[in-house]
């Protein structure tokens, strides 16, 4: 064979050379040391964790005559009699291609035998969890009292598969994913061992895509080999991998955070009509988003990202600008529709809506949506911007302000309303909600004097709308609130309730409990309070409820009270 792969070539030869699994190999090398060797093993792990090289070492080990800190010495006459292919003391089974009841049963007749040249007959069952129930019943006995000379190693990556009855009597060991500063020591070890050269960031890049596999790794590594002529450089591996370039993923992910969806799309489009599949390209815009989050986050960013300079550059200053709650929200849009890209027959539909999504936080009514305009709106007003430059237009309960061309600085010097003055003596107003019940009997509006309560009079800066319809009040509560309240998220709140007249009460309504507990906090219902009293509406000419709550469900238990203890004065607060 002309060509052997690296991950074949550089397989460990003796236990210290296992890359990170020191609590099993501590644990086998005093057992050989000892003498204590158990007579089943289970190894199991992610792929690639260096299961099965462990356990051919330690078959050869356990049979050597003169075993060297615990690894075998591969030079003794029984090591290099494991390393002809006819050696029948050392069997690896692999239970994918035979899984049958048949060859466990074969199996079970041949360990009967004695070994040929070592002290143990050591069977390797690999990936074990592929045997059939039957095949499971059949090796159990022979699991639990084999020969003296008889040795079972299991591996397997799904250990969750494995019926109880042969964990139990198996010695298990789990073996873990590869740290990356390690998978980055054995990369070089393996280049410097073949003459390749390489940068630091193609080392760095390679590591994170094995993902704790050193077999991974490896097998990435070699294919870049051959790519590269020279020396192996970052691009090279990203060419390798199949990554999309830094520079559009970048874009992708800048227009996605700062809300320009025209470009969102205009950057979709250039990677999906050069032939870039769409699974891969949620992953690798992902991958971006976390390292946004690492460089918004943590201080030692660059170490534990390895990017190139320029490019980590570019990635602090654009996490930097980034709100933490956007760059969450938009994290979670696209990990779902990497999820949801597996099973649709659409996805690029799927795809381009989540762009959509994650550049409009504004358009999803959810909670992190709601946390994302929030915190975009107290960037605004760190930043001297304010909402006075939306439209004095009657506002919608369901659609989300458009702001105003107009300069904000006029009405941000502006000073706030003086205090209402008092109504003359000699001069008696209407009250709003009297007049209306008057208006719908035809009869002519009655005078009253007005109640004590100055701050809820009319003042000659604000028009009353009492007498209007829902959406003339709403308008004008809005208008007066975004005047006297100089609370942003107040406001913005403010503008998704929902409105009504029910009777000659007019109710706001919120689908949130959390918008509705913010709205029953005492300095925001004060705020509330007064912008409906400077309009004309009364304290108990409006309702702050919860949809899906009726004001029966509070009143009718009350007014069963009432009825009940006629002489006791019962209010509700």
């Amino acid at each position: 064979m002309s060509h052997l792969a690296l991950y074949r070539t550089f397989r460990p030869k003796t236990l210290g050379e296992v890359v990170r699994q020191e609590h099993v190999v501590t644990v086998l090398k005093n057992q050989i040391a000892t003498g204590r060797i158990g007579h089943a093993y289970l190894f199991c792990g992610p792929r690639g964790t260096g299961k099965t090289s462990v356990a051919k070492i330690f078959a050869a080990a356990i049979n050597c005559e003169s075993p060297v800190d615990g690894s075998p010495c591969g030079k003794c006459p029984t090591c290099l009699a494991l390393k002809t292919p006819s050696n029948l003391d050392v069997t690896e089974i692999d239970a994918a291609s035979n899984n049958g009841v048949d060859e466990i049963r074969d199996l079970r007749e041949k360990v009967q035998y004695p070994p040929t040249s070592g002290r143990y007959k050591v069977y390797i069952i690999d990936e074990v969890h592929m045997l059939s129930p039957q095949a499971f019943n059949a090796l159990l006995k022979t699991l639990e009292e084999p020969p003296s000379h008889a040795v079972f190693i299991l591996a397997t990556t799904e250990s969750q598969k494995i019926p109880a009855t042969i964990l139990s009597r198996c010695m298990r060991f789990d073996f873990k994913l590869i740290p990356q500063s390690d998978l980055e020591e054995r990369l070089r070890e393996v280049f410097d061992t073949i003459g390749k050269k390489y940068d630091a960031e193609a080392i760095s890049a390679l590591a994170r895509a094995g993902a704790g596999s050193v077999r991974d790794m490896l097998s990435l590594a070699d294919t870049c080999v051959s790519y590269s002529q020279g020396k192996l450089t970052y691009q090279d591996v990203t060419a390798v991998i199949g990554s999309a370039d830094f520079d559009g993923i970048h874009a992708l992910s800048s227009a996605v955070l700062t809300g320009n969806v025209g470009e969102a799309f205009e950057e979709a489009e250039r990677f999906i009509l050069s032939g870039k599949s769409v699974g891969l390209l949620a992953g690798d815009l992902l991958n971006h988003l976390n390292a946004l989050s690492i460089a918004k986050t943590c201080k030692t960013a660059q170490k534990l990202l390895s990017m190139p300079k320029e490019e980590f550059a570019k990635v602090k200053a654009l996490a930097e600008a980034t709100e933490p709650a956007r760059l969450l929200y938009a994290t979670e849009v696209f990990a779902k529709a990497e999820a949801d890209l597996r099973f649709s027959t659409s996805p690029r539909i799927v795809f381009e809506t989540a762009v959509f999504k994650a550049a409009l936080p504004e358009s999803g009514r959810s909670e992190q949506a709601l946390l994302s305009r929030i915190a975009d709106l107290e960037k605004r007003l760190q930043n001297g911007e304010f909402l006075s430059n939306i439209k004095e237009a009657p506002v919608s309960a369901t659609k989300f302000i458009e702001p105003d061309p107009a300069p904000v600085v006029e009405e941000m010097e502006e000073e706030l309303p003086p205090p209402p003055l008092e109504a003359p003596e000699e001069e008696e107003c209407v009250s709003p909600i009297r007049q209306r019940k008057e208006e719908k009997k035809g009869a002519e509006p009655i005078l009253e004097t007005p109640t004590p309560a100055p701050t809820l009079t009319p003042t000659p800066a604000f028009k009353s709308v009492a007498g209007g319809d829902a959406k003339t009040v709403f308008g004008g509560f809005i208008r007066t609130l975004r005047k006297t309240g100089r609370n942003g998220v107040l406001f913005t709140i403010c503008t998704d309730l929902d409105y009504a007249f029910e009777g000659e009460t007019f109710v706001l309504t919120t689908p949130s409990e959390t918008m509705y507990n913010s709205l029953k906090k005492p300095e925001h219902y004060a705020l509330i309070k007064q912008a409906f009293g400077l309009i004309g509406i009364e304290e108990h000419g409006f309702e702050l409820r919860l949809a899906g709550k009726k004001k029966d469900e509070v009143v009718g238990p009350i007014e069963e009270l009432k009825s009940t203890f006629s002489g006791i004065k019962i209010e509700i607060k």
